[in-house]
């Protein structure tokens, strides 16, 4: 059964609170995070399976989602898919048991922007919120441009010659990481922990296919790059 709240408290006026969205069927644990995340001055909204979570998040438009994987009606992998499919793009972080097989990859490419495995401390959940919020609407009030692309951070849109170009958000993730991070060599290790959100990963390769998929997007001949440059035995430098 869909159990949903919308729990907040008053705050200043002066200064707009960013709401999440917690989707999760474990009562005490959404009832915890909720009122951690109220303290640390958010408004939190709650939901108890992943239908009531999707229609919530469509309805809310909240500025982040805590998503659990394992969800009644709906799995909180359809809850990203679906999201993705529609357009949205608010930040997503997607949590799951100790001992869940999470194919870490597969959950960027649907569009979870990082994930944290339970039982995990106060601290950890606020610092990777903060990171995730930080990395996608710290500087997302301006408009940055290169060659013949042109990238709208508040709007999350990517333009070339005029026409508007599909990401992936791990792809948009990585593309404005190198923008925040102009003419410096960037090992992949760096890119994996600081775009993905992660301290571990399988492997570099999959900085390396994100690299081509921007290249084939962005560059005036991919097998040539001149913004996207590969930097041997460090990783990558991006030149505007």
């Amino acid at each position: 059964m869909g159990i949903c709240a919308t729990r907040c408290y008053n705050q200043p006026e002066s200064k707009a609170m960013q709401s999440i969205l917690v989707i999760d069927d474990d009562e005490s644990l959404r009832d915890t995070i909720a009122v951690m995340l109220e303290q640390e001055g958010f408004q939190v909204a709650l939901a108890a399976d992943g239908r009531t979570g999707l229609d919530r998040a469509l309805t809310l438009k909240p500025d982040l989602l805590l998503v659990d994987l394992r969800l009644p009606a709906l799995s909180g992998m359809e809850v990203c898919k679906q999201l993705r499919s529609s357009n949205v793009q608010t930040p997503i972080i997607v949590l799951s048991a100790v001992g869940d097989e999470v194919d870490k990859v597969l959950l960027l490419e649907i569009g979870a922007d990082d994930y944290i495995v339970k039982p995990f401390g106060v601290r950890e959940v606020l610092a990777r919120i903060r990171a995730v919020l930080r990395r996608t609407s710290a500087d997302a009030r301006k408009t940055v441009a290169f060659g013949d692309t042109e990238v709208d951070l508040k709007r999350r849109v990517v333009t070339r010659r005029g026409q508007e170009l599909k990401f992936t958000p791990a792809e948009y993730n990585l593309l404005t990481y190198f923008l925040q991070n102009p003419d410096r060599a960037l090992t992949r290790d760096m890119i994996l922990n600081s775009v993905w959100g992660y301290a571990s990963f399988p492997n570099t390769r999959t900085v390396d296919a994100h690299v081509v998929k921007l290249r084939q997007k962005l560059e005036q001949d991919p097998n040539v790059p001149r913004h996207f440059i590969t930097v041997h035995g460090v990783g990558y430098r991006f030149l505007p």
